[in-house]
């Protein structure tokens, strides 16, 4: 790819990362509809750092807070012991699924699933099951019971929510679409379920990417160009994953899911009528 092409994908990135609408969906999808090759699952691995760094900045005062809990409670012997300790090994803990399925099935991810009949099936199925999630949310409301905030989660609830997680190695499924869905199942409100699905994104996403810069290090050192690519997509992905960070915990706050709903539903839908007459390969 050109220069050109790589910001453009790295802003394709950084505006849906966090968005439930799948970035791994529109890096396969705006090459295919501009007439660019697929950049490759390796490419959208690294210059997802862009958007990890966006999320450290963001989180910065959690992800000390976390931390410093973690190795405080380690060094007292007592590590479940406060409530940011307990944040901070669920976040492990919900990590386990991803990193298993994802070494597992890496072949595949990175070939077969790529297929943008895998991508539409995906936007379009969990559209279906986000609508449901929604549903037992607005019954929850409906009852009186409000929704937990990230220091009432369960073990159970770490370990459903990261298996969730472990669906968005699926291109089109969505990281955050999986696991805010997860998490609107498992009673927590809409802005606590964005937050804690961000958290738990930090360590799969920063092994991913450094399990592919590692695995294509040859081929980087083989052209400057690449690794210009690579960093002005990775410094996009970083400035509009931000603003996505931002816009989307807001927007939680006092809307639904709604929305993206329906964009799943309608591009989904867009894709298989594009594949069926030609006007797309798959």
């Amino acid at each position: 790819m050109n220069l050109f092409q790589a910001i453009i994908l790295g802003i394709v990135q950084g505006l849906t990362e966090f968005l439930p609408i799948s970035s791994s969906a529109h890096l396969r999808i705006v090459p295919a509809l501009m007439g660019w090759g697929d950049p490759g699952a390796a490419f959208t691995a690294i210059i997802q750092i862009g958007t990890l760094a966006a999320v450290m900045i963001y989180f910065a005062k959690d992800i000390v807070s976390i931390s410093g809990a973690v190795i405080s409670g380690i060094l007292k012997g007592k590590p479940l012991a406060t409530d940011e300790a307990r944040t901070g090994w669920m976040i492990a803990v919900g990590t386990i699924p991803i990193v298993v399925f994802g070494l597992t099935f890496k072949h595949e991810i990175e070939t077969v699933l790529r297929s943008l009949y895998i991508v539409s099936a995906s936007m379009i199925g969990l559209a279906l099951v986000l609508i449901v999630a929604e549903k037992h949310t607005a019954n929850r409301a409906r009852d009186g019971r409000r929704g937990k905030s990230i220091n009432e989660l369960s073990w159970r609830d770490a370990i459903i929510i990261g298996l969730a997680q472990a669906m968005a190695l699926i291109p089109g499924s969505s990281r955050s679409g999986v696991t805010i869905t997860g998490g609107l199942f498992r009673n927590l409100d809409r802005e606590t379920a964005a937050r804690f699905s961000f958290l738990l994104s930090l360590p799969s996403v920063f092994a991913a990417g450094m399990l592919e810069l590692y695995d294509i290090r040859h081929d980087l050192l083989t052209s400057t160009g690449n690794i210009i690519n690579l960093v002005a997509a990775t410094i996009a992905a970083f400035i509009f994953g931000y603003l996505s960070i931002a816009f989307l915990l807001n927007y939680l706050k006092r809307h639904t899911t709604g929305i993206f709903i329906a964009y799943r539903l309608i591009l989904g839908i867009a894709l298989i009528l594009m594949l069926s007459t030609g006007k797309l390969l798959p």
